[in-house]
């Protein structure tokens, strides 16, 4: 901070004192006219110096830097058209007191205005407003983040967004679960396959999960079965809703009846021959 005010006042200092010599050199040039040339040149020097050494200025936002500089360089620009103006202008006593009353003008408006200082002024209201338009698109951009409603989620089937807006919800039965597919084995058995929402994570199924979808579904407890997929991990599981099907027992071959005939006409007639399966027809009454 202290470096800060020092440099400010050192370009302050170093404004006064150019301002002091262009004011001498453009006295002195009311009555020389040697003095125009080198007094040009130092000018034009002194203006190369100044904004060469003015970062600020150049690197000011685009909107406000030719601004900046031209306000810069108005009092040396002035004070060149002045020296070429008094080598010009005749020798008589009226042109020497114009000449006289316009360099006090430019001397008292360059102590006065200071050029530099208020172009580096308008470098930082520039900059300031470019940051304060920064701000607030953040700010409307922030805004139209916030008020954005997240969109809807997609979903494979009806089933699994019922499962999802019902079951799966942070304050459901089986939160972080979903219905990765059913299918209705049976009019009395319904069949689905539960998955983890996250991966790597077991089915996260309490140990009401039972009891609650029972209440949920209105379903007998009995009527439900959470097991293991067959082939497949934690990850997933098998939800049984229903009465499960029980596999169909193979028919019997021959009743007990056609076994007992049988036997008794194969000890005689074809001993080591076993009834394996009867047929019965319906014979025509002609062949009767």
């Amino acid at each position: 901070m202290l470096a800060r005010v020092r440099a400010v006042a050192s370009r302050a200092t170093a404004g006064r004192a150019a301002t002091v010599a262009g004011a001498a050199v453009l006295t002195v040039g009311l009555g020389a006219d040697a003095v125009t040339v080198p007094g040009v040149l130092a000018t034009v020097t002194t203006a190369g110096i100044g904004l060469a050494t003015n970062i600020k200025i150049l690197k000011a936002p685009r909107s406000a830097r030719d601004t900046a500089i031209g306000v810069y360089l108005a009092p040396h620009t002035g004070a060149c058209v002045l020296l070429v103006a008094e080598r010009l202008a005749p020798d008589t006593g009226t042109s020497l007191l114009v000449q006289t009353g316009v360099v006090a003008l430019w001397t008292a408006a360059t102590w006065y205005l200071r050029p530099g200082r208020l172009a580096r002024q308008l470098v930082d209201e520039a900059v300031a407003q470019e940051l304060a338009a920064l701000d607030a698109a953040a700010e409307a951009v922030l805004e139209e983040t916030e008020t954005e409603e997240p969109p809807a989620p997609v979903y494979d089937t009806p089933q699994a967004q019922w499962w999802a807006e019902n079951i799966a919800t942070e304050d459901g039965i089986a939160p972080g679960t979903v219905l990765l597919e059913h299918r209705q084995v049976t009019e009395e058995c319904l069949a689905l396959v539960i998955g983890s929402a996250t991966r790597g994570k077991a089915v996260p199924l309490g140990k009401d999960f039972t009891s609650d979808l029972s209440a949920v579904l209105d379903l007998p407890e009995d009527r439900i079965e959470v097991g293991p997929v067959p082939g497949r991990g934690a990850g997933v599981r098998l939800l049984v809703l229903g009465v499960r099907p029980q596999p169909a027992e193979p028919e019997q071959a021959a009743t007990d009846d056609d076994q007992a005939v049988w036997a008794a006409i194969a000890a005689t007639a074809m001993p080591g021959v076993e009834l394996i399966e009867t047929t019965t027809y319906t014979m025509q009454k002609e062949l009767t």
